[in-house]
């Protein structure tokens, strides 16, 4: 789950398995596998950012980008 910002300041909190796709249009939206999309004020790099230390929270990402033997 990540925490996320709506454009009126409340926060909540999504699972971020569910994002489809994130665009600034140039407001951060992101859309849902069910269709449904959030209008959020962190970037799009922000968001990115979460969705990646989410997923190597639950182990879905090496915890490094290297390459062994490089």
């Amino acid at each position: 789950m990540i925490s996320l910002t709506q454009l009126n300041g409340n926060t909540f909190t999504l699972n971020a398995i569910y994002i489809e796709q994130i665009q600034s249009f140039p407001d951060t939206t992101i859309t849902l596998t069910t269709g449904k999309k959030f209008v959020v004020k962190e970037s799009e790099e922000q968001v990115a950012q979460l969705i990646s230390t989410f997923y190597r929270n639950i182990n879905m990402l090496p915890l490094s980008q290297k390459k062994e033997g490089l």
